[in-house]
């Protein structure tokens, strides 16, 4: 087994894309990272893949201030993979991806550098099945442009104090929706009367493959439908923009959600965890 620690994207990109693009729904995170990383040009904190007999057979990536994905690093090789993350990523704050692949990286971690591991967010990834989209439900959505930056700040901000208890993401809120914005992604308003009041993201088609995110709407605003009402729209601006696959997590902790998805259609793949390692 040989493990490389990469310093180009493009070189990463080339020995890695082919390995998440087999699997881009186990994938998913880690296709939608690179794709920013090789579209922004924005470093990276970490990029690895493991080789076995002349083939890639693993690979992990970590943009500033973010947990290492590790989704497609098989259990029987993290032990080896926390070992040389140890040395070339020594300020690993966490690990995301599946269930079984993040808790078999956190545990050689831990046991490795004696961190302490906590969960962050217990989630499930919904895919797709046959689109059900809700009606009655008053309103409409348009496409959110420049001038909708304040609200799209704000409630990105709000949505992670929900979920992370914090901005943990090295650009600020409003950075990181302009950016998404200048990428071309759906950023979706649903509006009452041309005022906003619920919101969803849907990511350009990345291996076939869209992932919604956030859906956020505020607490004055919820029990009316527009989260389903906007998570449809953004659905239908993924399929239009030509994704075979609509993905998106929910928060197990969030048993509104993880019922509301379903009933639009969508039906759950996997388990996955963001775990925190803490001193």
């Amino acid at each position: 087994m040989d493990i490389r620690v990469h310093d180009d994207v493009g070189a990463f990109a080339a020995l890695a894309g082919p390995l998440l693009d087999a699997d881009p729904l186990r994938h998913n995170v880690a296709l939608t990272v690179l794709d920013t990383l090789c579209r922004v040009g924005e470093p990276a904190a970490a990029l690895l893949t493991v080789h076995e007999a002349g083939e890639v057979v693993g690979a992990a990536l970590r943009t500033p201030s973010r947990s290492v994905v590790v989704s497609a690093v098989p259990p029987s090789y993290a032990g080896s993979v926390a070992a040389v993350l140890a040395e070339a990523d020594p300020g690993l704050p966490g690990v995301t991806g599946p269930t079984t692949e993040a808790e078999a990286f956190a545990a050689a971690h831990a046991a490795r550098t004696g961190a302490r591991v906590e969960v962050d967010v217990r989630m499930r990834l919904f895919a797709l099945g046959t689109f059900v989209a809700p009606v009655g439900v008053p309103g409409a959505a348009r496409r959110a442009d420049d001038s909708d930056l304040d609200v799209l700040e704000m409630w990105r901000s709000d949505f992670a104090e929900e979920v992370h208890h914090g901005w943990i993401d090295p650009l600020t809120p409003r950075e990181l929706a302009a950016r998404s914005l200048r990428l071309g992604s759906g950023e979706l308003l649903w509006e009452i009367d041309g005022v906003p009041v619920a919101q969803a993201s849907a990511r350009c088609p990345v291996a076939g493959m869209s992932r919604i995110g956030p859906v956020y709407t505020p607490p004055e605003h919820r029990r009316h439908g527009y989260a389903a009402a906007v998570a449809a729209a953004a659905t239908q601006w993924a399929l239009d923009a030509g994704a075979e696959r609509v993905l998106l997590f929910a928060d197990l902790a969030n048993a509104t959600t993880t019922a509301l998805y379903p009933r639009i259609g969508y039906r759950p793949v996997h388990d996955a965890l963001e775990l925190r390692f803490c001193s």
